[in-house]
């Protein structure tokens, strides 16, 4: 076990793998406790809202026309000197790449203007570790992580070891939300509108599946949901106020049923798979904001006696803190990443564990 550094470590952080460009300041304490100094987070939501999803090239040329700013806001809101950081951490992957080339490249250049250490990270990373700033976790500990991009379940072992339990075998839970509210003309982003519109639904009126429940393992599915989901739709088509209502409804309390089920095989697995129970059952990403799930999740953990943590929703979401955080966990495990990797569109948090979602010259998806 590493000794915990001599002083105090502040990093900067940048974030730019979706259609959030991200900057902020994070001090991580001698003693291990963290501060975060500042946390801006410019969204590119009206960018995209037209089109019901992220445009990749639309959101690179927002990154590189914003980045600069939201940097200087970073600094300056942090009060802090460019002589007093000790690095600046920047997400390389996985995510859009020219997304992630806009932050890579200003990251870089900040790096040899100022002769600061550079951290190119995984994003994932910083979801995983997340916890050990808010709440303060002890590891290990199970992290469920469910965004537009990713649903895993992965045993968090350590800064740097993180064994991956169950993933998605198809679509992203996150996405599909994503989906649910374009089928029902609910505007973007999916999640939050999903779920608002849900609140005044039925949510026993559909009968929708719940995928793979009851099945041996831990993995995600969540395309039949969706298909489902259209099905009931059409078949009622023109769809109304109330029947959009209670589409919405019935999609959450599957999608609840389905993540709850899949926790409760993974807490299972994690005691045959680690050799201890885990600390605390961690809910991390934009989807982890939803309400209903975390309620759900809450209740499973009073059942499972398992603490829950959850991060605040602002750091559920796409942020920059969680990657300065990450790059100071790293500095003082003395695990800092060679500053020379790439950006990268694929890039799994568990690089041992074999691929169920495709490969190829990039790399395994998932």
């Amino acid at each position: 076990m590493m000794p915990p550094p001599a002083r105090d470590l502040t990093v900067l952080g940048i974030e730019t793998s979706c259609d959030e460009t991200a900057a902020a300041v994070v001090r991580r304490e001698q003693a291990g406790g963290g501060t975060v100094l500042s946390d801006i987070v410019l969204s590119q939501v009206e960018d995209h809202a037209a089109f019901g999803g992220v445009v990749p090239e639309i959101a690179a040329r927002a990154h590189v026309a914003a980045l600069d700013g939201v940097v200087r806001a970073a600094m300056r809101e942090a009060e802090a000197d460019w002589h007093n950081l000790d690095a600046v951490a920047v997400t390389a992957g996985p995510g859009l790449i020219g997304g992630l080339l806009a932050g890579l490249m200003t990251a870089r250049a900040v790096s040899a203007a100022r002769g600061l250490r550079l951290m190119p990270l995984n994003h994932l990373e910083g979801h995983a570790l997340t916890a050990t700033l808010t709440d303060k976790l002890a590891f290990p500990y199970l992290l469920l992580l469910v965004s537009g991009g990713h649903s895993q379940l992965v045993a968090v072992e350590g800064v740097g070891r993180y064994r991956r339990l169950g993933t998605t075998v198809d679509d992203a839970l996150g996405e599909a939300f994503d989906k649910c509210a374009k089928l029902l003309g609910l505007g973007f982003p999916g999640g939050p509108q999903v779920e608002r519109a849900a609140a005044r639904g039925d949510a026993t009126r559909f009968a929708l599946p719940r995928p793979l429940a009851g099945t041996p393992g831990s993995d995600f599915s969540f395309s039949g949901l969706k298909t489902a989901l259209r099905q009931e739709a059409e078949g009622i088509a023109p769809l109304s106020d109330q029947d959009v209502a209670d589409l919405a409804a019935s999609f959450q309390a599957a999608a609840a049923d389905a993540v709850v089920d899949r926790c409760r095989a993974a807490l299972r697995a994690f005691d045959e798979t680690i050799g201890k129970p885990p600390t605390a059952l961690v809910a991390a990403g934009g989807v982890a904001a939803n309400q209903t799930i975390r309620a759900r999740l809450d209740a499973l953990c009073r059942e499972a006696s398992v603490p829950f943590a959850v991060p605040p929703p602002h750091l559920c979401t796409d942020n920059a803190v969680m990657i300065a955080w990450a790059g100071a966990e790293r500095l003082a495990a003395d695990l800092a990443p060679d500053p020379a990797l790439p950006a990268r569109a694929r890039w799994p948090l568990d690089e041992t564990a074999a691929a169920i979602v495709g490969g190829g010259a990039k790399g395994a998806k998932a």
